[in-house]
């Protein structure tokens, strides 16, 4: 690839939206480095640290709740909220419906699947609570999950257990499986012939164990059960296509990993799927088979969708390969510096394919968090305690503009804190 196709591919006119004419002569000159190699290049990722404005009061090593927009598409949002201030009821009801169309159409585009499959919405909760509640739940029903699973949903499945008397029925994933067909299994074991619908973790967000999704969709399928997919930590994080999944259901965050507003995220509804589905809110101009039904949550800060558009542009212009290669090489780099050491426990797979960018790490006679505690009042690293399902330890998500050197302190504090 010649570096006019490079800088074209990674994003061309979009990629003029977020960056100058300096960076794109960077992405030109890298155009040759397979994404692996240019994982390891510290001058190249220094320079994409410079794009976001970081504050100095501690490293950042907790992204996956929320991480923050770089300079530039922050600056794009917040003309966004500008302009639409200016225009406001003209802008309501002349182009918002057709702005968010376009957006939602390029995020599907960014996943592989049908803008009659997508709708954006504000978080994975809200994507997935919209699944559970439109269902068409009876008595006896059955659904399964792991009880390693986000608590917002499996608050929701109790919820419609208490309204409707279905049946939730947990599972427990394991830390470290020996292969995908143990994980499949345990799945298998626990569905029963009144099983309607199965949630599973795209990545668990405490342990950061990517799950062999479409083997578990094609497992559930064999037996008549739908797939829904917590995807809250998956998009932008690390490649793939949502129909190459094979699932019916799939939310995220977007404001985690794609670093796109405050407050914005998606759900996917495989197209023969969605005449089944009732709305939370009611939405009678829509026939049943159009996934905009699902979608009626009345006048919303409408400026946060535009800056979706800007968060792709930004992503796509680095590359989800590289970004992807760079958050595996930067999680490598901490856990392998610390795996073995005595007292100090890994609560992510050792498989390095089982895992991206987010790792969880424990300290025998520590609680979590002590550990967390510690870190930031003695070290000023600031991560997130997590104690419970089977896991004790603080989780660990750092981003692209992480830096190695912030590595070697986290390790150092780490081994610190063990001895």
């Amino acid at each position: 690839m010649n570096k006019r196709d490079f800088v074209r591919t990674m994003g061309g006119g979009a990629a003029a939206m977020v960056f100058g004419p300096d960076i794109n002569a960077l992405f030109a000159s890298y155009a040759h480095v397979p994404a692996g190699e240019l994982a390891q290049d510290a001058q190249f990722w220094a320079t994409m640290r410079t794009k976001f404005k970081l504050t100095p009061n501690y490293i950042n090593l907790e992204n996956g709740y929320y991480c923050f927009q770089p300079e530039e598409v922050l600056d794009q949002f917040i003309g966004h909220v500008r302009s639409i201030n200016v225009e406001a009821s003209h802008y309501m009801r002349t182009t918002r419906l057709e702005d968010k169309a376009r957006v939602a159409g390029k995020l599907a585009e960014m996943l592989g699947c049908s803008p009659k499959e997508v709708i954006i919405t504000r978080n994975t909760t809200e994507s997935l609570d919209t699944v559970v509640s439109g269902y068409d739940w009876k008595p006896g029903d059955e659904a399964v999950m792991a009880n390693q699973d986000y608590g917002a949903m499996i608050d929701q499945f109790r919820l419609v257990a208490r309204r409707y008397g279905m049946v939730n029925k947990f599972v427990d994933v394991p830390l470290h499986p020996k292969s995908d067909e143990e994980v499949v299994q345990i799945y298998a074991d626990a569905i029963t012939p009144r099983t309607r619908l199965l949630m599973v973790c795209h990545i668990i967000n405490i342990t950061g164990h990517i799950l062999p999704i479409a083997k578990i969709s094609d497992m559930a399928h064999a037996r008549g059960v739908d797939v829904m997919v917590d995807g809250a930590h998956a998009v932008a994080h690390f490649e793939y296509k949502i129909p190459d999944l094979r699932c019916d259901y799939y939310g995220s965050s977007l404001h985690k990993w794609l670093s796109a507003p405050l407050g914005s995220g998606m759900l996917y509804v495989k197209e023969d799927k969605i005449a089944s589905l009732w709305p939370v809110f009611s939405e009678f101009r829509r026939a049943d088979t159009d996934i905009l039904k699902l979608n009626h949550t009345g006048t919303h800060p409408c400026h946060t969708d535009l800056g979706i558009e800007n968060a792709i542009a930004f992503h796509q212009a680095i590359g989800g390969a590289r970004k992807e290669a760079r958050l595996r090489y930067i999680q490598q780099y901490w856990t392998s510096r610390v795996r073995g050491t005595p007292k100090i426990v890994l609560n992510t797979p050792v498989d390095p394919s089982r895992s991206c960018g987010v790792a969880n790490v424990g300290i025998e006679g520590m609680t979590p968090a002590d550990v967390a505690k510690t870190l930031l009042d003695k070290y000023k690293i600031f991560t997130v305690a997590i104690n419970g399902n089977g896991v004790h330890g603080v989780r660990v998500s750092p981003q692209i503009y992480t830096s190695t050197a912030e590595l070697d302190a986290f390790v150092k504090a780490l081994k610190e804190m063990a001895a």
